[in-house]
């Protein structure tokens, strides 16, 4: 079948010959190392990814170990990646390239069906395997080519060609994509229209594939279609005999043989011609008679043409194409391609306001420092992409200039250099501004973000650039280091700006005035010279009614018009006679000419000549540094002193303070590739920069014996005898000394073991077994680890005393905890390390130090097992903790077949437990637009066990032996999907239904209970695996009932589910669970810190854990949202800096803070009440809050930064509260790409600073989609933990939610994940946008009453728990769009994943006289830059979820799918405030604008309220029987 794109359909396509005996091909030359990098990892380490590639020789053998389940008998189908197309000789060539010579493929083969667990998922590498006997493409009806590959053996899927092979691979897969196109265009059961005209057919396929990657425009889009109209025509009357009843032959198309036909006549591909008598090829232009050319018909077989014939086609086809893809993005080919004209100063200046100078209070940093400068060449098509807001403009003296000066191309001996300033953003693509209004006729981004971004002063600009619609002008400025899009001017600048912005709205006006003509070359330069004097005042392009004086304007500012021009997707317009008049009467100015430079890669180290990078700024506005202690102050500030090129130990300048602000740009990547990228990669170079190798205490002569020194001391429980002393050459070795042994790697380690036992084998070998201990800078920590800082890990193993080469000096640390002996540690600490510094510069060895234990596989670092370490008893604990792992992971049957161990679980017949949904029925494919990417998940089924089946009766059972029989429980979402929305999430149905699957199927356990027995649910987040059971279901009918009276459910009984899976899980010991007792405790006396309007607070105040007393936010509409709905709490709406350094001096300890006079200054006015409300240390139990991040996201990096920059970050400050105060607990928040910020630098010192204060530390990322909201949102978590007390785990993923595993990369191809990905299935379904705000009333475009009635009961589980007992609906309000987007917005369908791209191509006229396109020009003709601008103007799908919620909803900007699925208007703060989760009752403060700011910038309370549960559970927590803390945390809770 044509659409089926997961099996190959029958084909003859391609190049058919008889199999038989021939040539091998060489080897492919490998466009990737494929050598692999063996690390040492424990037996246990489910949730730690090792990449690794495995290669074979033979292709059958690749097939048969990428089986999967489902192949049968017939044909292999497999998928192909990274993958080579070559000869015999292993040179590579397009696939096209088969039709006149053999070809072979070397890729890697992955089974058929797709594993969304990427790291399950299994490639192997095959190099020359093949030949290759056809092609064929199909994925017709889903609308994306899928290419097949045919050998002998088997048909492959094509994904992804290797990066080398790419420029081959291209050309045939646009081709592929234009065969696609036509049959969605064509084909009436994909909503074609087989009657349209040729004309119809290339606009259409202009605007699908404009945006493509591949095509520069829609101008080459239609040369291409046309170009390749005969193989286009070939493949879809192949397609005849497979098409629907309701579908016309496309044989009998007249729009597809037009197109044929035009292909034939198009001129654009050069034509062959042979020459029998000599024998060779020659290729002409294409001129001359018609005998010498080779036109191929539609009847002709490719395979009778001579072969000379096709290599030759074949390489013009290729040479076209690669020339296609050379042409720069929307510039003309004519002839003013070569030669740009300048204009002259003189001539322009009377346009311009008198000469003015370049002012400014900031204190600006240079573009040089912001970006990275270690690269010494660039490519200015790959440059970075950032907004500048408040900008200015001018030349080396300061003298503000216009950018008119500048060429538009980059050109060869400019004489004219222009500088920039102004605050750097992200470019979002938010902030396109559609009015006429001349002061917004740039792209400007919103007047409350204008103030935000970093000061910068940018290098000399090259070149600029204007896209444009019919009502939108945005301006871009490239320099060295980046592109610029230019937002809103400052005040100063603006004249200048608007010369530029008249003019480019003068040339659009010009643009509309030809396209309206019949025909444009009637009008010549003189009728528009009068057609634009003709102009009324009152026009936005009026210049003048002088056509003098017009004609002057329009020619000295031509170059502007030139470009629009050419940049418009019109031949006809580009070549008027208007563009050729006006470069005539540009040239008789005797304007001086350029030559353009053709793009290449330049050099780029030069110094940045900007004047303002010499001139002192004196701040109108001082700016805040971070107040800190002095740990943090000298953890970072030495961190930058090593490790930055330049001194940053002198005099500390200022910078502007980073106020907290959205951190938006973070979510970017959630939105455009949010099922592509699972990890947050730190780049591993800065994880290994690490000191030289230290030098060791003692060194061990290799001369002398090994003898035990004492009497033994009992034995191991494998019979060994133990030790407790050695002689090892002449050197004593006991029981918990430090011991290095030599690697064989250069330049590596030596490792380092404590010394657990000592012991003769039973062979008599003197042998230890030691624990080994990590090197921190080979830890996450990387090179923000101190050099003597050593961790204790879980790795051990038995070594020979022969192999110590040395005997190591580690000092094991169990600091005092307590606000109380911080000053007494800090102080021990400052005399150890001067001591150590000491010692360094005698040229002593080095003295290492322990106080933690590093457990990568769980991403943590927990507190010393002080009273285990080194007892030399014979018993390691962690050999028993593997040991103890390995017994859970055991798989056992009872004798009576009644019960089996599974992964950690007891299961017992009548039990209930959850079942893999897969087997069940077929993977449905999943959503593919923004809001429906939870679309075809399901949940985990709910089963009761029946009977336990061994295949294998004799011998030890065996997982793979042994299957269920289960009875299935449906669910509401099995019926329909309004079964679904209107019933409980915790119902399912009974049925008679019974399946036998395999054991591997079994994912846990749940419980049925009666439907009174169900607790309440009154949180925002569900965590129970508990169901219940009132309906009987048949699946075979559809019919639904009352439970019959016969029919006697089991209802479950004891433990709660959510225990019952922790016991699966190994979270902690039967029987730990929260009791009623505890519930009662004293919750943690919380700060908030960063609070905003408390959505953080919120869930963790709900979960029973906490009560914020106290808070602080700088916002104050934030602020005072806080304090509605949080009264109990003390609120500060201030600087957290002004109140550290206001804390620290009411408690006297003025001597120990870092901080500015200015906070100095403010702390100093807080009245007296204020004071008396701070917190001191002692009173605060936990400390949590997500310091902003923008100048961290904003700079990429800083690690090229000053310190004094760095200073002003509010992470220090955050950190600093926690040093101050030393709380109990400590959770820190951020966006998920906080640990990757500045090459992961941020994340590693904020570990560093948590572990050096003595905490144990957790670090992880988390999707809030699979805990109870309808949202995608990762963000990333850090917990500490007293060493008194126990570290949190993450909590349990509850909802099916399409996101991968949210990876941290600790070191080389290893990498955390602090909870699964629940795409495979979790206890529940996914939250959709229906369940969310289906039961709101209806409102209208820009509604505004704050109070409304429901007018309707609530009708999901969810928005029963929203609403609680609200009987007013409050913020169901709208922001209002302008007229045109209004207008768009009503004509967008209401279907699912409807976009811009729905909108009819047509003009509308807006009630101002105005007529507007209804497609913004810029969208198509920008779609390459943005990735095709996806979800502008887009709707929601009532079955998906919501995108990212973001703090300024609009359809222009960067999370553009904000429209209501059914009404046409921008989703209400109501409805944003429900996606995030809180309940009804929660109040925002503020205008509409910082409702939606708080909203966007909150944590969503059921994600904090499952921390909280989390942190709840740690805190009440026993010990355990060893009485030990760590084995709390080690021993019983086991690894994932």
């Amino acid at each position: 079948m044509a659409g089926d794109k997961h099996r190959k359909r029958s084909s003859s396509q391609g190049s058919e010959q008889p199999t038989g005996s021939r040539k091998m091909p060489k080897r492919a030359a490998a466009c990737k190392s494929l050598k692999e990098k063996s690390v040492h990892l424990p037996e246990k380490a489910c949730l730690i990814e090792v990449q690794k590639e495995e290669v074979v020789e033979e292709e059958f053998v690749a097939v048969r170990q990428t089986a999967g389940p489902d192949d049968g008998d017939g044909r292999p189908n497999r998928r192909l990646t990274d993958f080579i197309l070559h000869d015999e000789n292993g040179t590579e060539g397009p696939l096209e390239m088969l039709e006149a010579k053999d070809l072979y493929i070397s890729g890697i083969i992955l089974p058929l069906e797709e594993s969304l667990d990427k790291k399950k998922e299994k490639g192997i590498r095959c190099n020359g395997f093949g030949r290759i006997e056809s092609w064929d493409i199909s994925g017709y009806e889903e609308g994306s080519p899928v290419i097949w590959l045919s050998t002998e053996i088997a048909d492959y899927d094509c994904l992804k060609p290797a990066t080398c092979y790419k420029k081959f691979y291209d050309l045939f897969y646009g081709k592929a994509q234009a065969c696609v196109e036509v049959y969605k265009k064509l084909s009436k059961s994909s909503g074609g229209n087989p009657d349209i005209s040729l004309d119809e057919l290339l606009a259409g396929m202009a605007r699908s594939l404009s945006g493509s990657k591949i095509f520069s425009g829609t101008a080459s889009v239609k040369e291409f279609v046309l170009s390749q109209g005969e193989f286009i025509y070939k493949q879809l009357i192949g397609l005849d005999m497979t098409s629907k009843k309701n579908d016309s032959m496309f044989l009998d198309i007249p729009v597809l043989a037009h197109l044929r036909d035009e292909s034939k006549e198009h001129g654009n591909l050069i034509h062959a011609q042979i020459f029998p008598s000599s024998g060779g090829l020659k290729i002409d232009s294409g001129v001359g008679g018609d005998e010498n050319k080779i036109q191929a018909s539609s009847t002709t077989d490719l395979t009778e043409e001579d072969e000379d014939v096709k290599l030759a086609r074949l390489l013009q086809e290729e040479e076209y194409w690669q020339s296609m893809k050379q042409k720069k993005s929307h510039r003309s080919a004519s002839a003013q391609s070569k030669f740009y004209i300048k204009i002259n100063e003189d001539e322009i200046a009377n346009d311009y306001p008198l000469p003015a100078y370049y002012k400014t209070s900031h204190e600006e940093t240079d573009e040089y420092i912001i970006f990275n400068d270690d690269y010494v060449v660039y490519d200015p098509e790959h440059l970075p992409k950032r907004m500048l807001n408040n900008w200015s403009l001018y030349n080396s003296d300061a003298r503000l200039i216009s950018l008119e000066l500048l060429p538009m191309r980059p050109c060869s001996e400019i004489d004219v250099t222009i500088f920039g300033s102004g605050l750097m953003t992200e470019d979002d693509g938010s902030g396109f501004n559609l009015d006429t209004d001349v002061s917004h006729s740039s792209s400007t981004g919103s007047g409350s973000q204008a103030a935000d971004g970093i000061p910068i002063y940018l290098s000399a600009i090259k070149e600029w650039m204007i896209e444009f619609g019919s009502s939108i002008i945005f301006i871009s400025i490239r320099t060295d280091m980046a592109w610029y899009r230019l937002g809103k001017p400052s005040k100063q600048y603006a004249p200048w700006h608007e010369t530029i912005l008249k003019t480019a709205r003068l040339a659009i006006s010009i643009i509309t005035l030809l396209k309206e003509q019949s025909r444009v070359s009637r009008l010549s330069f003189a009728d528009v010279i009068k057609a634009v004097s003709d102009f009324g005042r009152d026009h936005h392009s009026y210049i003048s009614s002088d056509p003098a004086t017009v004609e002057r304007y329009i020619v000295v500012h031509g170059q502007i018009i030139l470009q629009l021009f050419a940049e418009y997707p019109d031949s006809k317009i580009k070549k008027c006679a208007f563009i050729t008049g006006l470069m005539s009467k540009m040239e008789e100015r005797r304007h001086t000419k350029w030559l353009v430079k053709t793009k290449k890669v330049l050099p780029i180290r030069q110094p940045n000549l900007n004047p303002r990078a010499a001139v002192a700024i004196v701040s109108k506005r001082k700016a805040m540094q971070a107040t800190t202690t002095k740990l943090i102050n000298r953890l970072w500030g030495e961190f930058y002193s090593n490790y930055l090129p330049e001194d940053s130990k002198g005099a500390l300048s200022e910078s502007k303070e980073e106020d907290e602000t959205e951190e938006q740009e973070e979510e970017e990547e959630e939105n455009e590739d949010d099922d592509t990228v699972g990890d947050a990669s730190l780049p591993l170079e800065e994880i290994h920069k690490s000191p030289s190798v230290p030098k060791q205490t003692k060194y061990i002569s290799p001369d002398g014996e090994v003898r035990w020194d004492e009497k033994s001391e009992g034995k191991t429980s494998s019979g060994c005898v133990l030790y407790k002393k050695a002689i090892v050459h002449g050197e004593e070795v006991s029981v918990g000394q430090f011991v290095s042994v030599e690697v064989v790697e250069v330049n590596e380690f030596p490792d380092i073991y404590v010394v657990e036992y000592l012991f003769e084998s039973s062979k008599g070998r003197k042998m230890f077994h030691g624990r080994m201990m990590q090197y921190g800078c080979k830890t996450v920590l990387g090179n923000a680890a101190s050099e003597r800082e050593l961790f204790l890990t879980n790795e051990c193993k038995n070594l020979e005393l022969e192999d110590i080469k040395q005997i190591s000096s580690v000092d094991i640390r169990k600091i005092q905890w307590g606000h109380q002996y911080r000053k007494n540690n800090i102080s021990a600490d400052k005399d150890d390390r001067a001591r150590a510094e000491d010692r360094k510069k005698k040229g002593l060895p080095i003295e290492y130090y322990c106080k933690s234990l590093y457990w990568p596989e769980r991403g943590a670092f927990f507190r010393l097992p002080f009273e285990t370490l080194g007892l030399g008893t014979g018993i390691c604990h962690s050999c028993k903790l593997n040991e103890a792992q390995k017994e859970k992971d055991k798989f056992s049957v009872n004798s009576s077949k009644t019960a089996f161990q599974f992964q950690g679980t007891e299961y017992a017949l009548h039990d209930y437990i959850f079942v893999s949904p897969y087997d069940f029925e077929d993977r449905m494919e999943q959503g593919t637009n923004k809001s429906g990417r939870n679309i075809g998940l399901k949940p985990y089924v709910v089963c009761q066990l029946l009977e336990i089946i061994l295949k294998k009766e004799k011998g030890e059972p065996e997982v793979k032996c042994t299957q269920v029989k289960v009875r299935r429980f449906f669910r509401p979402e099995d019926i329909s999907n309004e079964k679904a929305y209107s019933s409980d999430i915790r119902e399912v149905y009974y049925s008679e239904e019974t399946h036998i699957i395999p054991v591997e199927s079994v994912e846990g356990k749940c419980q049925i209970r009666k439907k009174n027995d169900i607790p309440a649910c009154s949180s925002p987040a569900i965590f129970q695996h508990m169901f219940f059971c009132e309906n009987l279901y048949d699946p075979a009918n559809g019919s639904l009932k009352k439970l019959p009276a016969h029919i006697k459910v089991r209802y479950s009984s004891g433990d709660t589910g959510e225990d019952a899976t922790r016991k699966k899980k190994g979270k902690c010991k039967e029987g730990e669970g929260i009791s009623e007792r505890d519930e009662e405790k004293k919750t943690l006396a919380t700060l908030d810190i960063f609070s905003g309007c408390g959505g953080l607070s919120e869930g963790l105040h709900q979960s029973g854990v906490s009560s914020t007393k106290w808070a602080i936010e700088y916002e104050e509409p934030a602020g005072d949202a806080f304090k509605v709905n949080h009264p109990e709490s003390l609120v500060f709406i201030n600087n957290c800096n002004v109140i550290l350094r206001a804390v620290m001096e009411k408690c006297g300890d003025i001597d120990d803070c870092v901080s500015t006079p200015e906070a100095a200054e403010s702390a100093s006015k807080l009245d007296a009440s204020e004071m008396n409300n701070l917190p001191i240390p002692g009173q605060v139990d936990f400390i949590n809050g997500g310091p902003p991040c923008q100048g961290f996201s904003g700079m990429n990096r800083f690690n090229q930064s000053t310190w004094s920059k760095v200073q002003c970050e509010m992470i220090l400050a955050f950190l600093s509260f926690a040093d101050y105060f030393r709380p109990r607990y400590f959770l820190l928040e951020n966006v998920r790409n906080f640990v990757s910020f500045n090459k992961g630098q941020t994340f590693r010192l904020t570990l560093a600073s948590l572990l050096e204060m003595g905490y144990q530390v957790r670090f992880g990322i988390l999707e809030a989609g699979a805990f109870g909201v309808s949202q995608s949102r990762k963000r990333a978590f850090i917990w500490a933990a007293s060493p008194e007390d126990v570290l949190p785990e993450w909590p349990e993923p509850m909802h099916v939610f399409a996101a991968p595993e949210l990876k941290i990369s600790l070191s080389n191809s290893v990498q955390y994940a602090a909870a699964r990905s629940t795409a495979n299935g979790a206890p529940f379904r996914a939250i959709t946008v229906r369940d969310t705000i289906g039961d709101l009333p209806p409102v209208e475009n820009g509604a505004s009453k704050a109070n409304l009635e429901y007018q309707s009961d609530p009708v999901s589980w969810f928005q029963k728990n929203i609403r609680r007992d609200m009987a007013v609906l409050t913020d169901h309000i709208s922001k209002e769009m302008n007229e045109l987007n209004l207008i768009r917005c009503k004509k967008i369908p209401k279907r699912p994943g409807a976009d811009w791209r729905d909108l009819p191509d047509e003009k509308v006229t807006l009630k101002n006289g105005q007529v507007a396109d209804l497609i913004p020009w810029c969208l198509p003709n920008t779609a390459k830059r943005h990735n095709q601008w996806k979800g502008l103007f887009g709707r929601l799908d009532w079955e998906g979820n919501f995108p990212t919620s973001i703090t300024d909803p609009q359809p222009m900007g960067k999370v553009g799918m904000c429209f209501h699925p059914d009404q046409d208007r921008i989703l209400t703060v109501r409805e944003c405030a429900r996606s995030q989760g809180f309940p009804d009752s929660y109040q925002f403060s503020g205008n509409i604008q910082h409702k939606h700011r708080q909203i966007g910038n909150a944590v969503p309370p059921p994600l904090a309220f499952a921390l909280g549960r989390k942190l709840k559970e740690a805190l009440y927590s026993k010990k355990s029987d060893y009485g030990d803390l760590y084995y709390r945390n080690g021993c019983f809770w086991d690894i994932k």
